[in-house]
């Protein structure tokens, strides 16, 4: 085989491998990824064309069978038409021992929805799974609580903030999209399978309503009815103690289904409860938010999101400035960088239009193959988690000149060796439906962290490039520093993660806030210690 043919085979092998590890990454982890959750429209517009073959299958049909009844009706409302006729008694024999039967089993209808059923089947393994569609209700339930969003408004396709009598509109979509009674009812089953109520009973309470609007209009695509949703809101009352509501829902329950003996034997439950404890009828149920065990600082972190990266007062503060940087870097002086200084303690600052929309689209389409789920560092384990949501990929700087460039660029402005093993290869993060990342550290906290086994030191800097914008929400929290940052297209950022001392530096505990609307994407470039000594020496002052 000649250098040529190699070549073509190495290149068929690594385009095989990067189908595969699309494919994979198609189930399970769709939510967790916009770019994921865009390439599922793909099998969807294939649906739709085998959809619309069957439906002009069908309508063919249809139409042979409406002629066929045309036809016959004709003869019957022909009052003059005698079957003393010898050929119509004929074909009124024949109709009745043959056409009739041929219509009735006919394989035409089988033969349309089987060829559906198929090409569903080729369609199915690129589908999102069942886990898939529960990352979404919670990231839909992280919104509601992050914003502080009104399910009502939600289900209308607006997001709004309700705190008191208060209303804000945090986004307003040029394209109302609203949802349905069964689109609420499988948020609201999720939160209740998992038995959070908190969240559960709102969802149903609004896919209780939304059926209530359209019973008796069943609609094929959904899985649920108003009898299903009555039933899980009425336990779910039931759970949290309002026995009112639990019975209210129960008799409604029956109204339509009075011949369920399970709910029957329900409703005398609850009127037995409420006859032996008459205040429980008055009594109004507070339901507690389910608590956040490793979140200690949830408070601050959603104030800080809720404001969208605005910080209007800190512009006030003369110690924080705009300038042209050049870093005293020949590469720079022909081309200064603007630089925003955000905050002191600690030290952050944006790059204004680091990169440009070009270099932004270039990253993104070289890491978009090998987008996988982040995962954090978990003793000496690195996994998934439910506070992270997004997937991210790791690029050397061989792969595209393009990256080759962006650490001279990096380099240049901090002053710092961004060369392996002095900093790690560049990591692209796409977040997904709700993409967010809670309070942690860049750097590491335990001397058990992978982080460590690098061997380079720990991470002393970050610098975070924003390669996309955002319609609302995504912003960078500090969360001891009180501050956020918004979504800066092209913008970078960057702060000191340890002291000159090397001690970590507790104020930097950060947040990348949900994503209300929008694709966020981010570059990471994590520089270590080693390597930097010359370059961030030490300070005479231990404080430092």
């Amino acid at each position: 085989m000649g250098p040529a043919a190699r070549l073509a085979a190495l290149l068929a092998v690594l385009a095989l491998q990067a189908g595969d590890l699309a494919r994979v990454a198609a189930r399970g982890d769709t939510f967790s990824a916009l770019t994921s959750v865009a390439r599922a429209l793909a099998p969807e517009r294939r649906l739709l064309g085998l959809l619309r073959r069957y439906l002009r299958g069908e309508e063919a049909r249809l139409r042979d069978l409406t002629r066929f009844y045309d036809k016959v009706l004709s003869l019957h409302e022909d009052s003059a038409t005698p079957v003393s006729n010898p050929l119509l008694a004929f074909t009124l024999i024949k109709r009745l021992q043959s056409d009739w039967k041929n219509v009735v089993h006919s394989l035409e209808a089988s033969e349309n929805i089987r060829a559906l059923k198929d090409g569903y089947e080729k369609v199915e393994q690129d589908l999102p799974a069942f886990e898939d569609l529960e990352g979404a209700a919670r990231a839909l339930m992280r919104l509601q609580d992050v914003y502080m969003l009104s399910v009502k408004g939600l289900a209308r396709g607006v997001f709004q903030r309700v705190t008191g009598c208060a209303v804000t509109d945090l986004y307003s979509p040029r394209r109302l999209f609203s949802l349905t009674g069964d689109d609420c009812f499988q948020v609201g089953k999720v939160a209740y399978d998992m038995g959070d109520y908190y969240h559960a009973i709102p969802w149903l309470e609004e896919a209780v309503s939304l059926f209530r609007g359209s019973y008796g209009e069943w609609k094929t695509e959904d899985e649920a009815s108003l009898e299903d949703a009555l039933d899980h809101l009425a336990f779910a009352y039931f759970q949290v103690g309002n026995i009112s509501c639990a019975l209210s829902l129960s008799r409604e329950f029956l109204l339509y289904s009075p011949d369920n003996k399970r709910m029957a034997r329900n409703v005398l439950k609850y009127e037995k409860l409420l006859a032996e404890s008459p205040n429980q009828a008055v009594a109004e149920a507070v339901i507690q938010r389910p608590n956040v065990p490793h979140l200690q600082t949830r408070d601050t972190y959603e104030e800080l999101c809720q404001t969208l990266g605005s910080q209007p007062t800190h512009y006030q503060i003369p110690s924080l400035y705009c300038s042209y940087e050049t870093s005293s870097s020949p590469y720079l002086l022909l081309q200064p960088v603007r630089k925003e200084v955000i905050h002191l303690e600690p030290y952050v600052v944006l790059y204004h239009d680091f990169v440009s929309d070009t270099e932004a689209q270039k990253i993104r389409g070289l890491a978009e193959p090998w987008l996988q789920r982040s995962v954090v560092a978990s003793g000496e384990k690195q996994l998934p988690v439910e506070y992270r949501i997004s997937k991210s990929a790791w690029l050397k700087d061989t792969v595209d000149p393009v990256l080759v460039t962006l650490d001279h660029r990096i380099a240049s402005l901090t002053g710092l060796d961004v060369q392996p093993p002095y900093a790690e290869y560049l990591q692209v993060v796409n977040y997904g439906i709700g993409g967010h990342y809670e309070p942690h550290f860049d750097h590491a906290t335990s001397p058990t962290s992978p982080l460590y086994r690098m061997n380079s030191g720990n991470r002393v800097a970050t610098f975070m490039i924003y390669l996309s914008s955002v319609e609302a929400g995504g912003a960078t929290a500090f969360i001891y520093g009180n501050f956020s940052v918004p979504v800066v297209k092209n913008a970078a950022l960057f702060w000191w993660n340890l002291h000159r001392s090397g001690e970590g530096d507790g104020d930097t505990l950060h947040a990348g806030c949900p994503v209300l609307v929008g694709d966020k994407w981010v570059a990471n470039k994590w520089i270590h210690e080693y390597g930097q000594e010359f370059r961030r020496p030490c300070s005479s002052s231990p404080e430092d």
